[in-house]
C-alpha cells in the first residue's frame, strides 16, 4: 500500500521540485493545486469545466458528505467518483478541521471528537476508525488521518497535547486503513504542533516512524501572519521523506503557493479561487481584479489578456461586470472557471520552470508582474 511517487526535477537554487504520483483514477503531476469540492461539487462548476480548466485532482469533505447526503446514499454508487461524475483522483480530508471550525459543542477525547451537527444539531462521535471508514466508503484515492486542529494563537502545552493525540489517532487510522482500504489507495499522516518548531519536528518524527505513503502539514493558515506560516512550513518540509508527496493543507493565495513550492511543497488545496470568484474577484497575471469596479462598465477587453481560459477567450470585462452586478448565476460559473484555470495554469508554469531549472527567475517575474496591480 504505497503511492508511487517519482521526482522528475529539482531546482538547484531553491527546494522546489516536481514529480508525479499515480492513483487508480489517474496520474497527478506535482506541484498541484486541488480545487475544493466540499459537498461533492466544486461550487458552480461541472466536472467538464474542471477538466477543461486543467484540474487533475479534487478534494472532497468527509465531515460534510457524512452529514449530507450520507454514506448510505453515496456508497451504492461505488463512491464519490460515480456519484458526482468526476473521473479523476479524489483526496478527502478527515473532517478534523470542519469539526474544529463548524461543529457545535465539540468535545475531544481519546476516543474521538463528539460534536453536534451544524445542520440539524444531531450528535455524532467521529473516531479515527470511523473517519477512515467514511473515506473508504467515498472510495477516496488519498485518505487523510483524523487530526486535532487548534486555534491560533495556542499555548505550547495545548499544541503539544493536540499533536500527541493526533499521533495516537494516526496509528489507529493506519491500522484501520491497512485492514479495510483498497490496496491502491493512500493514507497521509498530518503534521501538527502549532507555531512551535520543536513540536513540529516531534510530530514529523513520530509520523515518519509510522511510514505513511504521504504527509500533510496541517494547522497552518489558521489566522497566523504569513511570515510565521512560511517559517513553520520551511522548518517542517525538509524533515519529511523526499520520496513521498508533501501536502500543505488549506493554503492559499498565489503568493503562498509560489513561496511554499520554493520550500519544497507538492500539493495544495484552498477555497480561495472559487469563493473569491463568487465575490467578484479574479486572480490574474497582473494581480487581482474586482469586477464590480465601475471603470469596467464599458471595458471590451478580457479580464486577463494573457489568459487562455474559456471565460477570457469569450467574454469582456463589461459583460462579466454586468452579470456580477445583476447577480446573474452565470457570473459565478464564468468567474470560477477563470480562477480555477488561473490556479492550475500557475502550477503548470511552476512545473515547467522547475523542469527547466529557472524557478527563481520565474518567481521574480511573478512578483514583477504584480507590482502595479490590476485593479
Amino acid at each position: 500500500m504505497t503511492l508511487p511517487f517519482k521526482l522528475s526535477a529539482q531546482s538547484t537554487e531553491t527546494a522546489a521540485r516536481c514529480g508525479t504520483f499515480k492513483t487508480a483514477h489517474g496520474e497527478v503531476k506535482t506541484p498541484v493545486f486541488m480545487p475544493v469540492g466540499t459537498l461533492g461539487t466544486v461550487k458552480a462548476l461541472t466536472p467538464e469545466d474542471l477538466l477543461q480548466a486543467g484540474a487533475q485532482i479534487i478534494l472532497g469533505n468527509t465531515y460534510h458528505l457524512y452529514l449530507r447526503p450520507g454514506c448510505e446514499v453515496i456508497e451504492p454508487f461505488g463512491g464519490l467518483h460515480r456519484f458526482m461524475h468526476w473521473p479523476g483522483p479524489i483526496l478527502t480530508d478527515s473532517g478534523g478541521f470542519q469539526i474544529f471550525s463548524l461543529a457545535k459543542l465539540l468535545k475531544m477525547s481519546e476516543d474521538g471528537a463528539t460534536f453536534q451537527s451544524h445542520i440539524d444539531g444531531s450528535r455524532h462521535l467521529l473516531t479515527p476508525e470511523k473517519s477512515i471508514e467514511i473515506q473508504i466508503a467515498l472510495d477516496s484515492d488519498i485518505i487523510m488521518c483524523l487530526d486535532q486542529c487548534i486555534a491560533y494563537p495556542a499555548a505550547k502545552e495545548e499544541a503539544r497535547a493536540a499533536l500527541e493525540l493526533t499521533t495516537r489517532w494516526a496509528q489507529r487510522c493506519l491500522t484501520t486503513w491497512q485492514a479495510k482500504a483498497r490496496p491502491d489507495s493512500a493514507l497521509f499522516g498530518i503534521v501538527q504542533g502549532g507555531m512551535f518548531p520543536d513540536l513540529r519536528q516531534q510530530s514529523v518524527e513520530a509520523l515518519v516512524a509510522l511510514d505513511f505513503p504521504g504527509y500533510a502539514i496541517g494547522g497552518l493558515s489558521v489566522g497566523e501572519p504569513t511570515d510565521l506560516m512560511l517559517e513553520m512550513a520551511e522548518h517542517a518540509l525538509p524533515l519529511l521523506p523526499s520520496d513521498r508527496p508533501r501536502y500543505i493543507m488549506g493554503v492559499g493565495t498565489p503568493e503562498n503557493l509560489i513561496e511554499l513550492v520554493a520550500r519544497g511543497a507538492d500539493m495544495f488545496d484552498c477555497v480561495l479561487p472559487t469563493r473569491n470568484a463568487r465575490n467578484g474577484q479574479f486572480f490574474t497575471s497582473q494581480g487581482t481584479v474586482n469586477i464590480s469596479n465601475a471603470r469596467f462598465r464599458t471595458d471590451p477587453t478580457p479580464v486577463d489578456p494573457d489568459c487562455a481560459c474559456y471565460t477570457c477567450r469569450n467574454y469582456s470585462r463589461a459583460y462579466l461586470r454586468h452579470l456580477y452586478t445583476a447577480r446573474e448565476l452565470l457570473a459565478y460559473r464564468l468567474n470560477s472557471i477563470h480562477n480555477i484555470y488561473y490556479y492550475t495554469h500557475l502550477m503548470a508554469q511552476m512545473r515547467q520552470a522547475i523542469a527547466e531549472d529557472r524557478f527563481k527567475a520565474f518567481r521574480r517575474h511573478f512578483y514583477r508582474m504584480r507590482q502595479g496591480g490590476a485593479g
